[in-house]
């Protein structure tokens, strides 16, 4: 009984829906990851995949495209994964279509701070980039944590606030890389003087 209904849905739905017209249907309902099985356009199921947090297969849907939309939405995907080099690439590509698009003149500028920050001794992830070489446990330690008092001076700055505010907040991944590099740059900026 459950076969023939879920037969008789999707022959119901594609008698009346094309699959880009479903896939726009599950998209608007939030169901990203189903919109981009459904859509058969390269730039929707890319946008799809980019939304439900599948960044390599919504990279792999706009190398399908040779639009400056399509690179500069690849370069974004390329930011998100942290292939910085590539996302610099995507982004000239697109700013070679459309040279005044300040939206990607921005990223790009952002993917090459990130690029540099990257490079930089300690980079984006500190010492922890290749990975622990070993794990060793003190045995001869007590148990028990370490106790820490944390006077009022020290409770909590505006930096901290801002760092927690960051890590919760997303709106669009731009608008997104664009506050964190902000603050990044802000942090890196007062910590020299």
């Amino acid at each position: 009984m459950r076969t023939w209904f879920v037969i008789t849905a999707l022959t119901w739905t594609s008698v009346w829906f094309t699959p880009n017209q479903y896939g726009q249907r599950l998209a608007n309902q939030g169901r990203y990851d189903e919109a981009a099985v459904a859509f058969t356009d390269p730039m929707r199921q890319g946008v799809a995949w980019y939304r439900a947090g599948e960044f390599d297969q919504a990279a792999q849907s706009f190398t399908r495209l040779q639009s400056a939309e399509a690179r500069y939405n690849l370069g974004n995907c390329w930011v998100l994964l942290g292939k910085y080099d590539q996302a610099i690439d995507s982004y000239d590509d697109a700013l070679k279509e459309k040279p005044d698009w300040k939206e990607a003149q921005e990223n790009r500028n952002l993917a090459v701070a990130r690029a540099k920050l990257v490079e930089s001794p300690g980079g984006e992830a500190g010492d922890q980039r290749l990975g622990a070489d070993e794990i060793v446990f003190d045995q001869n330690k007590p148990p028990g944590g370490q106790k820490t008092e944390v006077t009022g001076d020290q409770a909590i700055n505006d930096a901290t606030i801002q760092a927690v505010w960051l890590r919760r907040v997303q709106t669009k991944p731009a608008d997104f890389l664009k506050a964190k590099f902000a603050y990044q740059n802000a942090r890196d900026t007062g910590s020299d003087q």
